[in-house]
């Protein structure tokens, strides 16, 4: 059995949560932390702040208790779970993979962080996730060397940066990793710097986003695309953009609305050094490691209204994508 750190797994019963479970479900509970940034995770984790998280874990339909079956740990973004997300998950369950639904932010008791995104921040739940992850790998039924990430918006950031050697270091020395990355309109705004610092997991990572994103820009993955094919060392990603797609392309309802209170975030660009610190610019060397400080840097490059909603033709080709994308990274 594999070492875990500050790490326990509680089966709870259904009524601790929220939802009814069905037979093949169980809702797992382990210890995380509450890092804001990275840095907090790489130079300081043990003295973060504990959290208690949740999860539910569904088998496939007739599944056999006496195999393992491949995971897909699923992240919400700033919005909190919606039925898009969920569309996902039970694809994967009908194609005979387990899948979690990450609670980062039901327990924290947080709905969500669109007008802020600092109560439940990408670090922490890059954190939650492998906590899960390391949490998981004692269940009878799960294949621990074939578990996949994906995520949506800051779940995809999610998806995107677990990828991101310094932090798998800090957090278990890289004795769990994912299989395979699937960040689904991920903030790709923060890019490893200098170029030596570009140092991912070889675990294939495929982007999906919109070309009328207009939350999280498709340059930016772009860019980090380019920033990682200069760096030369060993990545394995891409991308795909989807034509007239806005952010939130999956969803089923096709109405474009503006959010007002969202984060437009096309102009934004910041370096992260090696202990996992964003800075304003590369020639600017001001931390952006503080709610405050994200806040005043957010105020130099980012606007307010972005724009959201379903593509039919967007959806279809991201759901084909993703089960093909799981199933050739995912099977035993």
């Amino acid at each position: 059995m594999k070492k875990m750190i500050g790490v326990i797994a509680i089966i709870c019963s259904s009524f601790l949560f929220a939802q009814d479970l069905t037979w093949n479900q169980e809702i797992v509970t382990f210890k995380s932390a509450n890092p804001f940034s990275f840095e907090g995770i790489i130079t300081d984790l043990d003295n973060q702040p504990i959290q208690e998280v949740s999860g539910i874990l569904t088998l496939p339909e007739n599944f056999d208790s006496s195999k393992k079956y491949p995971l897909i740990i699923g992240v919400a973004g700033s919005l909190n779970w919606s039925q898009h997300h969920l569309d996902y998950l039970g694809m994967y369950q009908e194609m005979g993979i387990a899948t979690f639904q990450l609670q980062s932010f039901d327990s924290r008791d947080v709905q969500s962080t669109v007008g802020t995104q600092v109560e439940v921040t990408t670090a922490m739940v890059i954190l939650d996730s492998y906590r899960a992850l390391e949490t998981l790998s004692i269940h009878p039924n799960i294949d621990i060397d074939h578990v996949g990430i994906t995520g949506w918006s800051l779940g995809g950031g999610v998806s995107l940066y677990s990828a991101w050697l310094p932090l798998i270091d800090a957090i278990n020395n890289r004795e769990f990793m994912f299989a395979a990355h699937l960040p689904i309109y991920p903030p790709c705004l923060s890019y490893p710097y200098p170029a030596s610092n570009m140092q991912f997991s070889t675990a294939p990572i495929h982007i999906l986003i919109g070309e009328l994103d207009s939350w999280v820009p498709a340059v930016a993955c772009t860019e980090l695309l380019e920033k990682m094919e200069y760096s030369g060392l060993p990545v394995n990603i891409d991308m795909t953009i989807y034509d007239n797609a806005h952010h939130s392309f999956d969803k089923r309802d096709t109405e474009i609305s503006v959010v007002e209170n969202g984060y437009s975030l096309g102009d934004c660009r910041f370096p992260m050094n090696e202990e996992g610190t964003l800075l304003l610019s590369e020639y600017w060397n001001i931390p952006i490691n503080t709610p405050l400080r994200q806040k005043l840097a957010l105020m130099t490059c980012a606007g307010r209204g972005p724009s959201m909603g379903g593509n039919v033709e967007a959806r279809e080709q991201s759901f084909q994508f993703s089960a093909v994308f799981f199933k050739n990274h995912l099977s035993r």
